[in-house]
């Protein structure tokens, strides 16, 4: 009961079935990164979670929830119940052995999330970051955004029209 009163009540993904989350994120047409990591909308999805599902998904992080196809509404919920899945096994096993000394959401086991300048694991274009307040998304522009290179807001500010719209466009910007 005591835990009830501080629920923020988004929906446990495990207990939901593809129509019940679909519904949940598209209560509101915001980008997936914005509704996945709202705990209002979803329980249990953060920062780096919502960078691995997404990746796992092949969708963009600011890609609108009321703009996916209903074939991307399958890879979405697939992707986000085997990415949390893996990671809370993967959590499991190492709580056995003890409590971490050091908690923290960067995992060198990530594909992308804390990833940015590495190699993608899956096409090897190197990760991309959007920064903002505190936080940061990362994903592969290749896998999860046909190519484009999404606006850093602190950069784009700086780079203005300069600011690369492509991954060969930002290479290129790279050699200068």
């Amino acid at each position: 009961e005591g835990l009830r009163s501080i629920d923020p009540g988004g929906i446990d993904i495990f207990a939901s079935d593809l129509s019940s989350f679909r519904d949940a994120l598209t209560f509101e047409n915001r980008s997936l990164k914005r509704a996945l990591t709202d705990p209002r909308v979803v329980s249990g999805i953060g920062n780096a979670y919502s960078d691995e599902i997404l990746h796992a998904a092949q969708l963009s992080p600011i890609t609108l929830t009321r703009r996916l196809e209903p074939h991307e509404w399958e890879r979405l919920f697939a992707a986000a119940r085997n990415t949390l899945k893996v990671w809370i096994d993967r959590l499991r096993a190492e709580a056995e052995a003890g409590f971490p000394e050091k908690v923290t959401a960067f995992r060198k086991e990530m594909a992308v999330h804390g990833r940015y300048g590495q190699p993608c694991p899956r096409c090897g274009a190197k990760i991309q970051r959007i920064r903002y307040a505190e936080n940061e998304t990362n994903y592969c522009a290749r896998c999860q955004t046909g190519g484009k290179v999404l606006a850093d807001r602190a950069l784009s500010r700086l780079l203005g029209s300069d600011w690369p719209r492509t991954l060969e466009e930002l290479e290129a910007l790279k050699r200068r």
